[in-house]
């Protein structure tokens, strides 16, 4: 059976689901934006959690619980600060996707919100890294049939909303 994938809008801390992915910064500590927001609900125990489990490189992951999150829990993956694309950043884009979703199904995560990596402080282009997103989540759920029954795509605001809608219907699912 085809896992589902879907576009939605809100806010990711409220996500209830088996894993929340966490655009993270590579020494796992929090951050400004969605990933602030994350280390505030969960809670401090979160931040001791990544200290456990951190360093990690763009474009790898790793798994912590989700403490006082809805979601049991958050993914982390450090995604490429843009360079004007010729410094390897679709790669290491497609990398972040591919490996949080090898580590959620590994982790026998069957729902996945994530976020838009990298298209915030990092300065990834929204429309590039959609179409990296949608393309490299699409394969992995054509490629792992039954290992996640739903992912979806969390936008905060209308612009992350249409351009991951965007790329979702450009795609072949």
């Amino acid at each position: 059976m085809r896992a589902k994938f879907e576009v939605v809008r809100g806010d990711i801390t409220r996500s209830r689901v088996d894993a929340i992915v966490n655009a993270a910064n590579p020494n796992l500590l929090g951050g400004g934006g969605v990933s602030g927001a994350i280390y505030r609900v969960a809670g401090p125990q979160l931040t001791a959690a990544c200290r456990q489990v951190g360093p990690c490189q763009r474009g790898d992951a790793r798994i912590t619980a989700g403490f006082g999150l809805p979601a049991h829990y958050v993914i982390h993956t450090p995604g490429p600060v843009w360079q004007g694309g010729g410094d390897g950043e679709p790669r290491i884009l497609a990398a972040c996707y591919r490996k949080s979703l090898e580590l959620a199904a590994a982790t026998r995560c069957r729902t996945v919100d994530f976020c838009s990596i990298s298209t915030g402080i990092y300065g990834y282009p929204m429309d590039r890294a959609a179409s990296v997103a949608v393309r490299t989540i699409d394969e992995f759920l054509a490629t792992n049939p039954g290992t996640i029954r739903r992912v979806r795509m969390v936008a905060y605001d209308r612009v992350t909303e249409q351009a991951y809608e965007q790329a979702l219907s450009a795609s072949v699912l």
